[in-house]
């Protein structure tokens, strides 16, 4: 379930999946605004979807599977993911877009090299999103007991 506190941290509760090298992965059951709504049922338009989420963990030994977990972002964390996955590659592509018609005169071309650039950008996050991960990550915030 989708929380937003009053300290700007949003939160998911999940089920811990698995646990390997310093990782927790969280399943959690990530909703649109309508498949909370009471007559979702009734509505094509409501969706929810299933994540997997890794949480990069110091203390992994206190964790195991099946163990029902609450994970939490900072506003910060949530600004960077963005900035990092859209606002950047849109300002990428704009400029790729604009210097590539200047230079060429082809919208075809302008186009194409356009998403060429956006290829390497997103090539170069792949390169690096083990450095990456733990900077853009959920943190594991309290735990609940399982009866």
């Amino acid at each position: 379930m989708f929380h937003r506190l009053m300290n700007d941290k949003i939160r998911h509760s999940g089920v811990i999946d698995s646990i390997a090298e310093g990782v927790v992965k969280v399943r959690i059951l990530q909703q649109s605004a309508c498949a909370a709504c009471k007559v979702a049922g009734y509505c094509h338009a409501s969706e929810s979807k299933e994540k997997l989420v890794s949480v990069c963990c110091n203390n992994v030994a206190v964790y195991r599977p099946g163990q029902e977990v609450v994970v939490t972002a900072s506003r910060q964390v949530a600004f960077r993911a963005t900035l990092l996955a859209f606002i950047v590659p849109l300002i990428i592509l704009m400029v790729a877009l604009v210097v590539a018609i200047r230079v060429t005169g082809s919208e075809a071309v302008a186009a194409l090299s356009a998403l060429g650039t956006l290829m390497l950008w997103y090539s170069l996050l792949w390169l690096l999103r083990s450095k990456i991960s733990c900077q853009v990550s959920f943190e594991i915030e309290e735990l609940k007991r399982n009866n």
